[in-house]
């Protein structure tokens, strides 16, 4: 299908145009294209597309969009953060991080499931209310595991010393290893990653070897409290390339730190020079999460 890109700010509206109206019962519709503000803005879901699994199961992969410029919000998952039918917690996340955040999870749904049934996610930020509804439409039929032109693949990464692979924003939150921490104890989190070393080829990434092929970026996903990273961009230790188009593979150990106790998500991005959500192309990055129970 053709690729379209647009600026962060105008994607989100374009997708969710696209996709159906959203607005509040009990307010005045907030426009896609409403201005970002410092604090006390809407947060709304973003619906990048739609792809199958090997089986023939669909996955719909889901992204936001906080208006917020310098305010993350946490939404407990409930009538405030909710995914119908079905939930209302389908692994969406809790905690929102300013500006526009691509791909960030995925709902698997039957292969029955057809293209007349949608689900909703609502989310009632600052007295504002959004929705936006996940269809299995033609038009938004993606493919993030792989960039046609330039051949370009998501990373393989790993978490922790045993932890399986994954490649491409397939993990969910439901099969996530679980951690345990203390409060105000280091948490330490390892990661290994392997990449082709290119990049999809519409991106513009820059034609230089001055910045490692591949970012892993550790986010709050879940929790009640702060979680406060040693290094959130982990620094890598290369055994293998580090320029354009040549396999990387890498290591990486940060720490995360919890204010309070609780059950946490965290969430490991690993992109490529593409850059997160590919840069409108929707490939080619790849999400992996962990449990952390805090006491």
């Amino acid at each position: 299908m053709p690729v379209v890109r647009f600026a962060p700010q105008l994607a989100c509206g374009a997708l969710l145009l696209a996709g159906g109206a959203w607005v509040s019962a009990q307010q005045a519709p907030t426009l896609p294209y409403q201005p970002p503000r410092q604090f006390g803005a809407s947060v709304t879901g973003a619906f990048e597309g739609w792809f199958d699994s090997k089986d023939g199961t669909h996955n719909f992969l889901v992204g936001y969009f906080n208006r917020n410029l310098k305010q993350a919000v946490d939404v407990p998952i409930g009538p405030n953060n909710r995914i119908e039918p079905g939930g209302p917690d389908l692994g969406q996340p809790s905690h929102f991080e300013p500006h526009r955040r691509t791909g960030v999870f995925v709902i698997p749904v039957p292969k029955a499931f057809t293209a007349e049934q949608k689900l909703t996610w609502t989310i009632t930020v600052n007295g504002e209310t959004t929705q936006i509804p996940l269809r299995l439409h033609r038009d938004y039929n993606v493919n993030p595991f792989s960039e046609i032109a330039a051949n370009n693949t998501p990373p393989v990464l790993r978490v922790g010393s045993g932890g399986a692979s994954v490649q491409g924003p397939v993990a969910t939150l439901a099969k996530a290893p679980t951690l345990s921490a203390t409060v105000g104890a280091p948490l330490t989190l390892a990661t290994a990653v392997d990449d082709d070393g290119k990049f999809s080829s519409a991106t513009m990434a820059p034609l230089t070897d001055d910045r490692p092929p591949v970012n892993l970026r550790w986010k709050k996903y879940r929790g009640p409290g702060t979680v406060t990273f040693d290094a959130a961009d982990v620094k890598l230790q290369a055994s293998k390339g580090g320029k354009l188009n040549e396999p990387f593979s890498a290591t990486g150990t940060t720490t995360a730190t919890f204010s309070a106790p609780g059950e946490y998500a965290l969430l490991l991005l690993a992109t490529d020079y593409s850059g997160e959500g590919g840069n409108g192309e929707v490939c080619c990055w790849t999400n992996a999460y962990v449990r952390v129970t805090v006491k």
